[in-house]
């Protein structure tokens, strides 16, 4: 944390590179897996996360540290940009010509296992794309980065338990919508 801040006042004051490369190399494999976890795609991930630290780098000056941890900062850049990319043209045009060479298969898994598990995940992902930016502010920050309530309420700047109102209501709508196909 304190090592953070550190870096944080080098980047503000001297737009210090090595201190922005540091930062970003902490932080890097972290937002990538919370990346990942959401698309099951890895040229993607890497093309997303790399946009998530130059809208880091560009945004560092109106960072508050009173206002929040620079953890919690970045999951929420990188929770709006995930967010953008699924409300994208490109996004909607690839969903619908996804082909079966796109698929990352290891060797040592079961083909239909990991098939059926991104099939699942990008499943629930397009149902979670099309409700409301909180919600899926929520749900992300829930899932794939496994924030309490209280830390996604510190996250989104809203009451905890609107946050978990919210969710227990996402979640029924997601397994309705799930089940219905």
């Amino acid at each position: 944390m304190d090592r953070d801040r550190k870096l944080i006042r080098k980047i503000k004051k001297k737009s210090d590179k090595d201190a922005a490369n540091e930062l970003i190399s902490i932080y890097y494999k972290e937002i990538y897996a919370y990346v990942y976890k959401q698309t099951m795609d890895k040229e993607l991930s890497m093309d997303l996360t790399q946009e998530i630290f130059i809208n880091l780098l560009k945004s560092i000056y109106s960072y508050d540290e009173k206002k929040a941890s620079f953890r919690t900062w970045l999951y929420k850049v990188a929770t709006y940009r995930l967010v953008d990319y699924y409300r994208s043209k490109y996004y909607r045009y690839n969903s619908m010509t996804v082909s079966i060479d796109q698929f990352d298969i290891y060797d040592k898994e079961d083909i239909g296992i990991t098939l059926e598990n991104k099939a699942d995940v990008e499943k629930i992902v397009s149902i979670v794309n099309r409700l409301d930016i909180s919600a899926q502010q929520i749900f992300r920050l829930k899932f794939f980065t496994d924030y309490t309530f209280l830390e996604i309420s510190n996250v989104l700047g809203i009451p905890e338990s609107t946050v978990k109102t919210r969710y227990y209501s996402m979640i029924k709508k997601i397994k309705r919508k799930f089940e219905e196909g």
